[in-house]
This record gives C-alpha cells, sequence and structure tokens, in this order.
C-alpha cells in the first residue's frame, strides 16, 4: 500500500507530543543536529513550581531532576541546595511494581497482526505473575514537564512508554520500573533548538541519585536472590549503563544480572572482543541461552545511514560499539523480526492496512522488515530495509523517522522504533535467558 503523501515520517513537534515510543535521549545531546522549531511545551501537565533564586528544591512529592550535566542546556539560573532523597517504599514512585494498585504495566497489549494480503487476525497478550525473573527498566526521555527536571507524579507521557517499550515483558519476568526526576524533553529541546531555557528545578544529580535509589530499594525488599534483566531506552540507557558500571561489574550483584538490554545508546568493546571496553566483565550476548550478558543496539534505516557524526552506534578509537540484532544473537539478517508497532499515538492518516481500522493498542507487520548488524564507515548499528509490496493492502512503511527541515535526520535515525523493531524477539530472548539462568541457580 503506497502511504499517503507526506506521511511516512512525522515532523519533530508531532513526534514530541505523541504515543509512548517518540523521545528523545539525553546522552547524546551536545551532538544532537540543531532543529529549526523552537521549544513548544507550554502546557503545564501538573501543578509545577521551579526553583526560586537561592532556594532549596521542593519537597520529594513534587521535586526534579536532570540527566548528567553533558546534556543540560542552559537553563534560567537559579541556585539550588542538594534535593531530598526519594522513597522507595512508596507505590507512588513506581510506574510498575508487582501488587501496585494502578500498575502501569497492567495494561491491553493486544496486537493486530496483518498480513501481506490485508488479512488480519488478534494476538492476545496473558502475562506471567509467577515469572521466575526480574526486569528493571528505566525509561528514557519523555517528560513534558516545563521545566529542566521532572517531577516524580506520571504523565501520560510516562504510562506510554511502559506500555509501548516495557510491559509486553511482564510474559517473562516480574516488572519493576520506577518513577525518576529525569532530564525533561522540553530541556533537550531547548538546548537542540537554540531556543529559550526552560526554568531550573531540581539538580543535575537528582535522576541518577533516583535511579541509585530504586535499585538498592529493588535489591533490599524485592530481589531475594533472582535473577534480573536491567534494560532501558535512550536516557534510561545512559542511566543503567552507569548502574551497572558502578553497582553490578565486577560486584557481588553481577551473579544476579540475567542480561542487560541496553537501546538507543552506545557502549563499547575493544575492536575484535566481546567484552572489556565500557563494561569491564560483562560480555556481549551471542546466543539466547547466554546469561550475564549485554544486548545493545541503536537503529537506522538502510537508504538512511548515519551521518558521520552521529553519535548512535558510533566507533571510538580502538574501540567498537555494540550492534547485537535482537532477532539473530549469532549475527546474519533477520528476515522478519517480531516489530510490535504503537496503534495508540500515531497520526490517524497513517493506516497500517487500506479500508481497515486497527482497534488493538498494538499492530504487527509479520516479513515487512528486516533487520541486520552493519558495519558502515565509523558506524555499527541496526540496520532496517523495507520488504514493501506497492500492489498489497497493507502499509509499505511502518516506521517513524526523527525529521529535521522536512527530512528524516540521519544523526538520529530511527531512534523512536529501536524498541519497536524486534520488541518480540527481546521477549522471547528473555524468555530463554531466564529458563538458562534458573537452571544455573536452582
Amino acid at each position: 500500500m503506497k502511504p499517503a503523501p507526506g506521511t511516512g515520517a512525522i515532523a519533530l513537534a508531532a513526534v514530541l507530543l505523541a504515543g509512548g515510543c517518540n523521545y528523545f535521549g539525553r546522552d547524546f545531546a551536545r551532538n544532537a543536529p540543531q532543529f529549526p522549531n523552537a521549544p513548544a511545551v507550554s502546557a503545564q501537565l501538573r501543578p509545577q513550581t521551579p526553583n526560586a533564586p537561592g532556594a532549596t528544591p521542593p519537597p520529594v512529592s513534587t521535586p526534579a531532576a536532570a540527566a548528567p550535566a553533558s546534556a543540560m542546556p542552559a537553563a534560567a539560573a537559579a541556585p539550588a541546595g542538594p534535593s531530598p532523597r526519594t522513597d522507595y517504599s512508596l507505590a507512588a514512585h513506581w510506574l510498575c511494581k508487582p501488587g501496585k494498585a494502578n500498575n502501569a504495566c497492567d495494561v491491553n497489549l493486544d496486537t493486530t497482526v496483518i498480513k501481506a494480503d490485508g488479512s488480519t487476525s488478534v494476538e492476545r497478550f496473558t502475562p506471567n505473575p509467577n515469572a521466575p525473573i526480574d526486569c528493571f527498566y528505566v525509561y528514557p526521555t519523555v517528560s513534558l514537564d516545563p521545566f529542566t527536571q521532572s517531577d516524580l507524579v506520571p504523565g501520560e507521557e510516562e504510562l506510554n512508554v511502559v506500555k509501548a517499550q516495557l510491559a509486553r515483558f511482564g510474559s517473562q519476568c516480574r516488572i519493576f520500573a520506577p518513577m525518576y526526576r529525569q532530564f525533561s524533553l522540553g530541556a533537550l529541546r531547548a538546548r537542540m533548538s537554540g531556543g529559550e531555557p526552560v526554568p531550573t528545578r531540581g539538580t543535575p544529580a537528582d535522576a541518577a541519585a533516583d535511579v541509585d535509589d530504586a535499585w538498592a530499594w529493588y535489591l533490599a525488599n524485592e530481589n531475594k536472590g533472582r535473577g534480573v534483566v536491567i534494560l532501558g531506552h535512550s536516557q534510561g540507557s545512559g542511566q543503567i549503563t552507569r548502574l551497572i558500571s558502578t553497582k553490578i561489574d565486577g560486584k557481588p550483584d553481577q551473579a544476579k544480572l540475567v542480561s542487560a538490554i541496553i537501546m538507543g545508546s552506545t557502549i563499547q568493546v575493544p575492536k575484535g572482543a566481546d567484552v572489556g571496553g565500557t563494561f569491564k566483565t560483562i560480555p556481549v550476548c551471542k546466543s539466547p541461552s547466554q546469561t550475564g550478558c549485554v544486548i545493545s543496539f541503536s537503529t537506522y534505516r538502510d537508504n538512511v545511514p548515519p551521518s558521520a557524526n552521529a553519535s548512535f552506534g558510533l566507533n571510538r578509537g580502538e574501540t567498537e560499539a555494540v550492534c547485537v540484532n535482537p532477532a539473530a544473537l549469532g549475527g546474519g539478517k533477520a528476515d522478519s523480526p517480531k516489530s510490535y508497532w504503537t496503534v495508540f499515538g500515531r497520526d490517524a492518516g497513517r493506516k497500517f492496512v487500506a479500508g481497515k481500522d486497527v482497534t488493538t493498542p498494538f499492530a504487527a507487520t509479520p516479513g515487512l522488515i528486516t533487520a541486520e548488524c552493519v558495519r558502515k564507515g565509523n558506524h555499527h548499528y541496526l540496520e532496517v530495509s523495507l520488504r514493501a509490496d506497492p500492489a498489497d493492502p497493507r502499509t509499505d512503511d511502518p516506521l517513524t523517522d526523527v525529521m529535521a527541515q522536512g527530512r528524516p535526520d540521519p544523526g538520529w535515525g530511527l531512534h523512536l522504533n529501536d524498541a519497536n523493531v524486534a520488541m518480540g524477539d527481546l521477549v522471547d530472548v528473555v524468555g530463554r535467558q531466564a529458563a538458562a539462568w534458573k537452571m544455573q541457580n536452582p
């Protein structure tokens, strides 16, 4: 099916306000291309209070925190003292946690499966409340709070991102997803566009403090010797990379690590090696039954490869960016990765199949894309290719690009779809890793 004119990708402003999978990362903000539009985050989703000059940040019920200083925009100056720590014994500070009322991961994940001939069926999702391992997740840059750092009150953007990226893992693991005081999307946009800075709230150290405190609370109160997958995307990937490097790599808690899934970020290994670099003792995953290893990738179209200065998938000196294809851990091309595309938040003009409305929150298009880790230029990344037939009724292009000046931006690639392109394969891998870890740790 031919796409409607101008709907093959969406502009930046629409991306920022669409469904839960539409967000940007903080780790590479300083290298991101400059977008032509100014910040457009004006609506307050909740009561918001910036730091007063010389004041301590607000109490923990409404505070906020930023990404590392390297990603901070110049913000409206407001000196701040240390922020209060977040109490993760409170259920309100978790998006997803077993037994939590209004659990953000307890959502409808049913999927309309669309074949090339346009025929459809519905795949129902069933979680496993008795899953043998846990998943600990840190979400990407999604907060629409109009300050440098977010608060700890979930908005629609946080709820949507765990629905898009995380909840499906509930068939294989118990899910833990803390709220944290992240560097906000508005602050990131202000930096990238060169527009007016957003007001300061909280301190740059709050995000890392929150992630560390949530992890410590989980270990002390919920883990009880269980294996755990640690996963994230973009800003969340930056946080879990730091957490693993400082709290797990080479330390006793490494024995609990089933795997790490680091999406839309770049970790490094020495060229020709599977271990070393970002993590000193945690190897790259090579098979679904391997445990204690890392899966990492960043995604680009085959016809929009990364620009020379694109940070996602960039090699550095004698080290190379890790790329593990979730649909082919041992290498090679996956001819039909198990993609799950979000229907919620999608432009109504972008139909998945001609003449039909998809009413489930997700859609799948088996065989429409391929995925393969490739080395091109100074990058190592997951390359996605389309296998579309303009004559059939199914969409030819389900992908979502980051747009700059009316064109897909090769500095960002398919950052918005990192988690979508092989979500089903990631879930399957975690299931096999869980079984292997349980055999090793009866």
